[in-house]
């Protein structure tokens, strides 16, 4: 595969994405990337500094990890291609599970750095 061809595609994708995504959407996937790069920070600075206080790294990184997967499961929720999948969850209560999860997910995270 040429580079002209891998550019291309990744202009297509970037196009595509620009004009067709609804702004609800952006706004999650900014949220998943900033906790993408949160949890590779928190892994290189274990990889490079050590993990002396095992169990602060082992929650940051679980939390991180965590607050992912239930970005990606609100993005799913929220995606109006996805309505005939999730035709009784509206936005709203979509977004309600998402803080409670997150609220519950701080609070076991909190507890185990104890």
């Amino acid at each position: 595969m040429s580079t002209s061809t891998s550019l291309g595609v990744v202009q297509k994708f970037l196009s595509e994405y620009l004009n067709q995504t609804p702004k609800k959407l952006k706004i999650v996937d900014s949220y998943l990337i900033y906790i993408l790069l949160t949890g590779i920070l928190q892994f290189a600075y274990c990889c490079l500094v050590g993990t002396f206080p095992f169990n602060s790294f082992l929650s940051g990184f679980i939390s991180t990890v965590a607050s992912f997967v239930l970005a990606v499961c609100l993005r799913i929720q929220v995606n109006p291609e996805n309505k005939l999948l999730f035709s009784g969850i509206s936005p709203e209560r979509a977004f309600a599970d998402f803080i409670f999860a997150h609220l519950l997910l701080h609070l076991v995270v909190m507890n185990f750095i104890g």
